[in-house]
Order: structure tokens, then sequence, then C-alpha cells
């Protein structure tokens, strides 16, 4: 008997997430049955790297934006994944409560707070925003770049990234090598080797946490040729000890769902791994393989 492989997305991106269509959690969830998709975790943004100018530090809720700071929209938020998971469970789905969360060092007692007062099962760290400006926006990034050679960059996002790694906030990081979605405009293929050299030592505080490292495949949506991060960063990863990974869309739209997961699952698998679920936080490995 032929086996069948079980595929899973830890990255979606509901109607919460300000950038997001407003598809909302119940039809990410029957697109995800149409998928054969067992397990989805919604993971809204939730940002604080504008919050002085107002900017992407909103959330969808209940027709209009809200603050990312106004709490009341996560009761519903959690209302509405539990709504979700009980209708769904008996169709075959499982259904998780995330956040992707950018870090930020000076809003640190605020992330802290959230994480700790809300029943997440996942919270992805992620490294958004470089002194004001958004390197994961297409124009944003121009300026960012355009102003900074390839070592102040590697500085600037390194530092960031392991204080997140260090604050304990984290499950797991998502898209580490985003700065190639659109550096590569200004340093060409100079920005795939941003990390050489700085970041082992990050890998393995990750490792000496038990934290994950997201397969991240919007990139290939963009044109790019390899994951969040590249083949040469999970090689690091694993060499490092990490042993924890999930796989995930970055979900904006519907259509995005599952997206390249299949191809995120098999680059898991020539290092002989499995991706991994969360439940509270708590990781288990996902065997793909079923007969």
């Amino acid at each position: 008997m032929a086996k069948v492989l079980k595929k899973i997305d830890y990255h979606v991106h509901p109607d919460y997430s300000i950038d997001a269509d407003r598809a909302k959690i119940k039809d990410y969830c029957h697109r995800a049955l149409e998928l054969n998709l067992e397990e989805i975790c919604f993971t809204t943004h939730l940002e604080f790297g504008h919050l002085e100018e107002g900017i992407d530090t909103l959330v969808y809720y209940r027709g209009k934006p809200w603050s990312v700071l106004s709490l009341e929209w996560l009761d519903g938020y959690f209302a509405e994944i539990h709504q979700a998971q009980q209708e769904f469970k008996d169709l075959g789905l499982k259904v998780k409560a995330g956040a992707e969360i950018g870090f930020q060092r000076k809003y640190e007692n605020v992330i802290e707070k959230i994480v700790n007062q809300y029943p997440f099962d996942y919270v992805l760290g992620a490294i958004h925003c470089l002194q004001g400006c958004s390197i994961a926006s297409k124009y944003e990034s121009i300026d960012y770049f355009a102003h900074r050679d390839l070592a102040t960059v590697g500085h600037e996002y390194f530092t960031l990234l392991e204080e997140a790694v260090k604050s304990g906030f984290f499950d797991a990081i998502a898209h580490l090598d985003i700065y190639c979605r659109y550096g590569s405009r200004h340093f060409g293929d100079r920005i795939s080797t941003l990390h050489r050299g700085i970041l082992e030592p990050i890998l393995k505080e990750m490792a000496r946490r038990n934290m994950a490292l997201e397969i991240n495949t919007s990139s290939l949506s963009r044109g790019l040729k390899e994951f969040h991060p590249s083949r040469e960063i999970v090689a690091l990863a694993v060499k490092a000890g990490i042993k924890i990974f999930t796989v995930g869309s970055d979900a904006h739209k519907l259509e995005e769902l599952g997206r390249h997961i299949d191809a995120a699952l098999a680059l898991l698998k020539e290092f002989n791994l499995n991706p991994h679920v969360f439940t509270r936080h708590q990781a288990a490995p996902f065997p793909t393989d079923r007969i």
C-alpha cells in the first residue's frame, strides 16, 4: 500500500493580521481540509516596531483596525480559534493558537505580558524591523539597505536576533534570513552569506533552549530560490544541535495556504528530520509518512 504524506502548516495569517486578506479562521480551516492538512496553526501578527508612528501596529477585529495593545481583540481571537477547534476536530483537523511577534527590545515587557497572559500553543519570534525600518517591506527596505553596508546590516540584524532568542519568549524563530527577501536588490548574492561567522553561536543558544527553527516557504512564492532559511543555514542548525523544526507557508491569502509545504518536508527528510507541532509551547514530532 502506498504511503500518504501527512502535512501541516504552522504559519498562517487570518484576517486579524492587518496585512492579510479578510479570510477568516473558519475559511482557512475549510481550505485546510481541501488540502488534506492535518494540523494548522494561526500566527497573527503582533508588531511593535513602529509603535510610536502607529504603522503596522494594528490588528483587524470586528470589522475595523484595533491597536495591537488593545488586548480585547486577543480574547476574540482565542474564542474564534476555540470554536474552530471544536467544529473541525471530528473532521480530522487540529487547530492551534499561535502568534508571530516582531521582536523589539524596548517592548519586551509588553511582549512578555501577552505571551504569559494568553494560552498560546506556539509563538514565533521574528525580526521585521531594524532601526525603525521594516526590512520585510518592499518599500521601507529600500531606505534601510541603501544606507548601510553589508557588515552593518549583519551586525544590526544578528544582534537583535540574539536578543530575541535570549528573551525566552519564543518557541521558534521565523524566516531567519528574511533579509534576503529584499536585501538582494542592493547586495546581490552577497546577502545570502550574511550569516557566515555570526550565526553559529545563536543557533547553539537556540539548541540549548530547545527552540525550533521554522522552514518558511513564502520565499519560493516571491521568486527566491531557497526557503527562509537557506539549506546552508538549515545544515548549520542541525550541526549546532537544533532538533525541532516547523514548516509554514506564511499564508496571507487562502490560496497561499500549504504552498510549497511538500518541498519543505522533503528538505527536512534529507536531514532525517520530522517537522514538529506544538501544544501549549510543548513540541512533539509529527511523523509525515503514513501507510
